[in-house]
């Protein structure tokens, strides 16, 4: 075959992944349109405001983007749209902590530690979902992300059998980059489903009617604290 055929058959088939790829995303962002809120008036009230993880400083400090969630979270709280907050994401290590800063920041103004649930480890959305349901008993949440992130995380839980409601926290940083970022992590997503993939680390249960401190332990190193 031609060399420039195989160019041409190469071409046309990225065309068509980029295509699907795209209508996948598109249709995720539709199917959770109805489930995500700009406004708190009209946000049903859920077990648990789920903040997803984010970058943090050497120092501890929140990332705008997670300051922002972490900040719309303790909204919902003491509004009484939640009961509770779970914090999850990637603890994997000592030196990245993307949960216990979270929790440290809403107890220092005022948030209970005892309604503070810790997930160290949420290494990505999917796994986040996934454990909220296995580990810590939740079967409605409303998750707290930018609005880029929100349908695809939303699309997740729905799809793990959970009542799920997203509430946008800010617009975050660098939003058309994030959203076309949006689009493979779409794929993966229902890739996730489809096979329903268990993520390597589930362990003890903490239910999220409980008390939270038992959630709050030290960062893992080689083995998180949940096998």
């Amino acid at each position: 075959m031609p060399l420039r055929r195989v160019i041409i058959y190469i071409v046309e088939i990225c065309i068509l992944v980029a295509l699907l790829s795209g209508g996948l995303y598109l249709y995720i962002v539709y199917a959770t349109g109805a489930s995500i809120f700009s406004s708190m008036d009209k946000l049903p009230h859920t077990q648990v405001a789920m903040v997803l993880g984010a970058s943090v400083t050497a120092e501890g400090a929140l990332s705008p983007i997670l300051k922002e969630r972490a900040d719309e979270a303790m909204s919902l709280y003491e509004a009484g749209k939640v009961d509770k907050i779970l914090v999850t994401g990637d603890n994997a290590t000592l030196s990245h902590d993307e949960v216990d800063p979270v929790g440290k920041y809403m107890v220092a103004l005022g948030i209970p530690k005892e309604d503070i649930f810790l997930d160290h480890a949420g290494f990505d959305t999917y796994s986040s979902m996934y454990r909220a349901r296995d580990v810590f008993d939740v079967s409605s949440m409303t998750i707290v992300s930018q609005p880029f992130h929100l349908p695809r995380a939303v699309f997740i839980a729905q799809s793990l059998g959970l009542t799920a409601y997203g509430a946008g926290a800010g617009n975050g940083e660098l939003y058309l980059y994030n959203s076309l970022r949006e689009i493979p992590s779409s794929v993966k997503a229902v890739y996730d489903i489809i096979f329903a993939r268990v993520p390597k680390y589930l362990g003890e249960q903490y239910p999220i009617g409980g008390d939270g401190e038992a959630t709050w332990g030290g960062a893992p190193t080689t083995t998180p604290i949940w096998q």
